[in-house]
């Protein structure tokens, strides 16, 4: 069964072995088609781009797979084919095949999400393009063995510094490096990585635009039209831009009903009328939810990563929340409670831990996918 054979591996690494990926891959390519791969590096943004580009380009007639991760719920949320999450039974049956072109020996020693990439690229060997989300960084991840057209660039920003670097020059110079061919750059919340990641991008002998050269008046009305009908945060606008950009380079038309139904879930998803949930963890993410929450206030539901900037991004977040209820998750990279309460009262933020969900106040879940996988547990008991 996959789920037992993913259970006996780690979902984190304190350290990752960077060869380990294309040195297989390198042994079983001959197994895999090679769809037209669209390559999505960043820091925020790259669920939600990818996901408004694999359903207008579903809609233009194609078959099309979206690669995104990590799951909220469920494994299978992670790879996409043609406007439904992957069945059950599909995904046992190419782990089994998958297994069969692996030795015991690679399968055993790929990470979780080293197989579960194969996995979902054999899975969509027949398609006709591939949205091919990174998983962490660029240069190194996973996704970037596979030959792509070209690569999408979302807001870039701090996250994972033990693997990407403290620096935003370091982070940029990891992520830029999986270039192939041609970057396509979304607007960026750091005026330095755009002049970074032209002059990376240039030194390797490829082309580089922004997504705004690629529209023209009648695609941003278009636009607009569209994040009306998905009621659309300024910052998810932004992301669909991008997608929008790419489909101008392809040469692909589109209409506003292209991106019928395109919103991916947990990204500024709201449950009723008073429940926000975001899987957002970093302080760019932060940035962009409190400047689409002005005017309102929240009971946020939060917990963090050790690894994280929780300090600063309740900060950045104090004006919009009236207290936060600190939510229990199992896992061992979870900050000390003790440490979280000492942040928060540090900020002079009133908190208490979230026990039991209550309709009468207004919602705002954040911290990663883990928190709301957990809310939403509770939410849905």
């Amino acid at each position: 069964m996959l789920q037992n054979f993913l259970d006996t591996k780690p979902l984190y690494y304190d350290k990752i072995d960077y060869t380990r990926m294309p040195k297989i891959y390198a042994q079983v390519k001959e197994y895999f088609t090679h769809p037209q791969v669209i390559h999505i590096i960043g820091t925020n943004g790259k669920g939600t781009t990818g996901r408004f580009l694999a359903t207008a380009l579903l809609r233009a007639g194609f078959r099309v797979g979206h690669y995104t991760s990590p799951h909220i719920v469920a494994f299978h949320e992670r790879i996409w084919l043609n406007g439904a999450h992957i069945s059950d039974a599909v995904l046992e049956q190419a782990h089994q095949k998958l297994l069969h072109i692996l030795s015991q020996e690679q399968a055993e020693r790929l990470s979780y999400f080293e197989y579960t990439t194969l996995l979902a690229m054999y899975i969509y060997r027949d398609v006709d393009y591939v949205v091919l989300e990174a998983g962490l960084g660029g240069e190194h991840d996973a996704t970037a063995v596979f030959d792509n057209i070209f690569t999408l660039v979302t807001p870039i920003g701090k996250d994972h510094e033990s693997f990407l670097g403290n620096s935003i020059e370091a982070i940029v110079k990891t992520k830029l490096n999986a270039v192939r061919k041609t970057a396509i750059f979304s607007q960026q919340s750091h005026p330095i990585v755009r002049d970074l990641s032209m002059s990376i991008v240039r030194q390797k002998g490829c082309n580089f635009f922004d997504a705004e050269q690629l529209l023209d008046e009648k695609d941003k009305e278009k636009i607009a039209a569209i994040a009306q009908n998905l009621s659309l945060e300024h910052y998810l606008v932004n992301n669909l831009s991008l997608a929008v950009s790419a489909l101008k380079f392809l040469k692909i038309p589109y209409t506003v009903e292209s991106f019928h139904n395109a919103r991916l879930f947990g990204r500024m998803s709201k449950l009723g009328s008073n429940v926000i949930l975001d899987v957002g963890h970093n302080t760019l993410a932060a940035k962009a939810i409190k400047n689409a929450l002005k005017g309102r206030m929240f009971t946020l539901v939060y917990n963090s990563y050790k690894d994280k900037n929780y300090e600063e991004i309740l900060h950045i977040l104090k004006p919009v929340i009236q207290n936060v209820q600190i939510i229990a998750i199992e896992d061992e990279r979870i900050v000390q409670e003790a440490l979280l309460e000492e942040a928060l009262s540090n900020l002079a933020i009133q908190y208490s831990h979230f026990s039991a969900f209550d309709a009468n106040k207004d919602y705002l879940v954040f911290g990663s996918f883990s928190v709301v996988a957990a809310f939403l547990k509770v939410y849905n008991a």
